[in-house]
C-alpha cells in the first residue's frame, strides 16, 4: 500500500514529512487532543520528530498502518491528522483515527478528511473499517456518524488510557458499499446539538420559587448523607424504586458513578435541586433521552420530606424541560408515575404536563406489575413553544 495524496474539499491528505514536526508539536499542546488521544503528555518536539520521522514511515513500511496528515489546499497549513492507526496484514480490518488542530475546528475538516480516507481505504481493499473512541468523546462520535459509520455499541474496558486504566469505548464500523455521506447528524440536528452539549461540563440551571431561586446542579459528595437519609423516607420507598433499605453505598454509587455516567454517555442528565437559602440537597430531577428516538425523553424526580410543599419540584421540572427542548432538541417529554401517586401528578400538572391516562401493568414496582399514570409536555405547548419560559 503506497501513501496517497488525496485532494478533496479544499484539503490535501498526504503522508507525514519531517518538516511537519513543528506544526504537529504545536497542535498536540491542545488539551482536547491530549484528553482523547494517546499522544504523550507533556508533548515535546522530540515526540513530534519521532512521530513524523520514524513512527509514521515505519507503519507504512511494515503495512501495519496508514498515518496521514490533513492540510489546507490553499495555504499548506496543518489542519489535523486522519489515517489508519492499525491495519491487518490481509487488510480485512483497519482502524481509523483522527484529530483536528484547535485552530481548524468548526470547519468540517474531520468529517471531510474521514470520508476521503475511508473511501481510499476501502478502494485499497480494506473490508471492515473500524472506529473507536472513549465513551464521552461526543465530537469524535459525531464525525463518525457523519462519515457513515454504523454505531455498534459499547465495548467495555476496550481502551487503556495513559495511566493504565481500562475505559469503555464506543465502536462503529464502515463496510464496502456503505455511504460515507449519509443524511444523518446534520448541523442543527438533535445529534449534532447533543454532541456539543455533552462534550462540555453539565450546566447549572436556575428556577424561581416563592422561597427564592433554586439551583439545579450536578450532585456532589456533600449530598450523599442527605440522599441516604431521605431515600429511606416511607413515601419515597412507596412510590419509587430506590433500594430498600437504602444504605450509604447506594448513595455513593449514585453520586459518583451513575450520575456522571449518564452525562458521559449522553443519555440524559441528573440534576440535584439546591435549597434556595443554603444550596443543600433538596431533591433530584432526571431527564432521560430515548435511546433510538431523538425527539423523545422522559423525566423522573424525588423530593425529600423537608423540601415538599415549597414549589421546588414543579419549578425544577419546568427548568429541566425547557433545557431539554432548547439545548437538546427534544420535542416530547413523558411523565410516568405509579397510579395513585397524587403528589407526582400535581407536580407534573403544575409544570404544564397534560394527563393522558392510565397504562395498565406498565411499571414494575418491587417485584409487581402496577398501573401507571402517564402524561406529556410538548415543545409546542405553552409556555414553552420551543423555548424556555421568560
Amino acid at each position: 500500500m503506497e501513501p496517497p495524496k488525496i485532494i478533496e474539499d479544499g484539503l490535501v491528505v498526504r503522508a507525514w514529512r519531517a518538516d511537519d514536526a513543528e506544526s504537529v508539536e504545536q497542535a498536540c499542546q491542545d488539551p482536547d487532543i491530549q484528553r482523547w488521544t494517546s499522544v504523550p503528555v507533556p508533548y515535546r518536539r522530540e515526540h513530534a520528530d519521532f512521530f513524523v520521522g520514524q513512527l509514521a514511515p515505519e507503519a507504512w513500511h511494515t503495512g501495519t498502518g496508514a498515518p496521514l496528515g490533513v492540510f489546507d489546499q490553499a495555504t499548506g497549513e496543518l489542519l489535523g491528522s486522519c489515517g489508519l492507526i492499525s491495519l491487518r496484514a490481509d487488510r480485512a480490518i483497519g482502524e481509523i483515527g483522527y484529530w483536528v488542530a484547535p485552530w481548524a475546528r468548526g470547519r468540517g475538516v474531520a468529517t471531510a478528511a474521514t470520508r476521503a480516507v475511508a473511501r481510499w481505504a476501502i478502494d485499497q481493499g480494506v473490508r471492515r473499517l473500524v472506529w473507536r473512541a472513549e465513551v464521552g468523546n461526543h465530537l469524535s462520535r459525531l464525525v463518525a456518524l457523519r462519515a457513515g459509520f454504523a454505531m455498534e455499541g459499547i465495548a467495555r474496558h476496550d481502551i487503556e488510557d495513559r495511566s493504565g486504566e481500562r475505559r469503555d469505548a464506543w465502536v462503529g464500523s464502515l463496510l464496502p458499499g456503505d455511504s460515507t455521506d449519509p443524511d444523518v447528524a446534520a448541523p442543527g440536528s438533535p445529534e449534532a446539538r447533543r454532541a456539543v452539549v455533552f462534550s462540555r461540563p453539565q450546566p447549572d440551571l436556575f428556577a424561581a420559587t416563592r422561597a427564592g431561586e433554586i439551583k439545579l446542579r450536578p450532585l456532589e459528595e456533600r449530598d450523599i448523607e442527605a440522599l441516604t437519609d431521605s431515600s429511606n423516607d416511607p413515601e419515597t420507598v412507596r412510590w419509587t424504586t430506590v433500594p430498600h433499605p437504602y444504605h450509604r453505598e447506594h448513595a455513593e454509587y449514585f453520586v459518583r458513578d451513575y450520575c456522571p455516567g449518564v452525562w458521559l454517555r449522553g443519555t440524559g442528565a441528573v440534576f440535584g435541586i439546591g435549597d434556595p437559602a443554603t444550596d443543600a440537597y433538596a431533591g433530584i430531577m432526571e431527564l432521560r433521552l430515548h435511546p433510538t428516538r431523538p425527539a423523545l425523553a422522559d423525566v423522573g424526580f424525588v423530593v425529600p420530606p423537608e423540601a415538599r410543599g415549597r414549589g421546588f419540584a414543579p419549578a425544577a421540572l419546568s427548568a429541566v424541560c425547557a433545557w431539554g427542548f432548547t439545548a437538546l432538541g427534544v420535542e416530547r417529554i413523558g411523565w410516568w408515575a405509579n397510579a395513585g401517586n397524587e403528589a407526582s401528578r400535581r407536580v407534573a400538572a403544575k409544570a404544564g404536563f397534560t394527563f393522558e391516562g392510565t397504562n395498565r401493568g406498565y411499571l414494575e414496582h418491587r417485584g409487581e406489575r402496577v398501573d401507571a399514570w402517564t402524561g406529556a409536555l410538548l415543545a409546542s405547548d405553552e409556555p414553552f413553544n420551543g423555548r424556555a419560559p421568560a
